[in-house]
């Protein structure tokens, strides 16, 4: 089968697991943020991106591709602080179609954050992060 990785990272954290999946796997590994990557030149597509602010970034590329994505397997992999459970389940709901959502076998993985790689503006909006949450219940949380 023609596989491809699919990636795009904020911090690095998801660009190394795009990393070790394609070593692991030989699959090619396409940044969709500068290489213009095509799903539909696949037979199964594996698509990797950071949460951020609530949503998985990629989430526009997602769309545009969504044909694509729809006609083949799909493995999604988010990474952020947030583990598996409603939030995250949630951000991904918010952030994707409904059918590729549905369509997708998805995996959770940690992110790694180092306080001083953070922007000032990322820096301020993970401390009132919680405030700005768009799940009321995960505030109470």
């Amino acid at each position: 089968m023609n596989g491809a990785i699919f990636y795009t990272s904020k911090y690095g954290s998801t660009a190394q697991y795009a990393r070790w999946i394609a070593e692991a796997t030989g699959l090619p590994l396409f940044d969709i943020d500068s290489d213009r990557p095509k799903p539909a030149d696949h037979d199964f597509a594996v698509l990797l991106g950071p949460i951020v602010y609530h949503k998985i970034m990629g989430h526009k590329w997602a769309k545009r591709h969504q044909s694509g994505l729809m006609r083949r397997p799909l493995v999604l992999v988010s990474v952020s602080g947030a583990g598996p459970g409603p939030k995250l389940d949630c951000w991904i709901a918010g952030s994707l179609p409904p059918d590729l959502v549905s369509h997708a076998q998805h995996f959770a993985l940690r992110g790694r954050q180092n306080p001083s790689d953070l922007t000032l503006y990322d820096w301020v909006m993970l401390k009132i992060g919680g405030l700005m949450n768009p799940d009321p219940k995960a505030r109470r949380e």
